[in-house]
C-alpha cells in the first residue's frame, strides 16, 4: 500500500510540475514586451504566443480581432487588424476575382509594419488548404503565402 501511494503522489507531483513548466514556457513573455503593449494598447487583455522569436499579443480592439507583434526588447514590430473583405482596396479584390474565381474570402486584415507600411491580407481557400494572399496599400499583389 505504501508503494502504491508514493508511486501515485510522485506522479501527480511530475503530471503537477510538467503542467507548470509548460505553462511558464508558453507564458514566458518579458516584462519589456508586457509593458510596450500595456502602453499602446492600455487595458486591453492579451493572450501571449511565441511568433518568429518575438512575441504576438492577441486581442480584441473595438469589435475586431488584433494582434501585435513585439521583439523581445518590446519594440512594436507590427499591427494587424481584421477588417470585412469589403474594404480590401479595389484592386485586391479585382486581382483575387480574376485569378480565384471560386474561393471565397474567409478572412481580411489590415497590417501596419513598424515603418507604417501598410499590407492587407486576404485568406483564401485552394484546393481546400487556406492561403494568405498579399497586397500592398494599393492593392497590387505581392505574394501568397501557401499552406504546407
Amino acid at each position: 500500500m505504501k508503494k502504491v501511494l508514493t508511486l501515485t503522489a510522485f506522479a501527480f507531483t511530475t503530471i503537477l510540475f510538467a503542467q507548470t513548466e509548460t505553462k511558464s514556457k508558453k507564458n514566458d513573455v518579458p516584462d519589456v514586451v508586457k509593458k510596450a503593449f500595456q502602453k499602446d494598447y492600455p487595458s486591453q487583455p492579451a493572450k501571449w504566443e511565441k511568433e518568429n522569436g518575438g512575441y504576438e499579443a492577441e486581442f480584441k480592439m473595438n469589435g475586431s480581432e488584433a494582434s501585435a507583434v513585439y521583439d523581445k526588447n518590446g519594440h512594436k514590430k507590427e499591427f494587424e487588424i481584421e477588417i470585412k473583405a469589403s474594404e480590401l482596396p479595389n484592386a485586391a479584390s479585382d486581382y483575387l476575382k480574376k485569378n480565384y474565381p471560386i474561393a471565397k474570402i474567409k478572412e481580411a486584415a489590415k497590417i501596419t509594419d513598424d515603418k507604417n507600411t501598410v499590407t492587407y491580407e486576404a485568406e483564401i481557400k485552394i484546393k481546400g488548404k487556406s492561403n494568405d494572399v498579399l497586397f500592398d496599400a494599393n492593392g497590387k499583389f505581392i505574394k501568397i503565402n501557401k499552406e504546407d
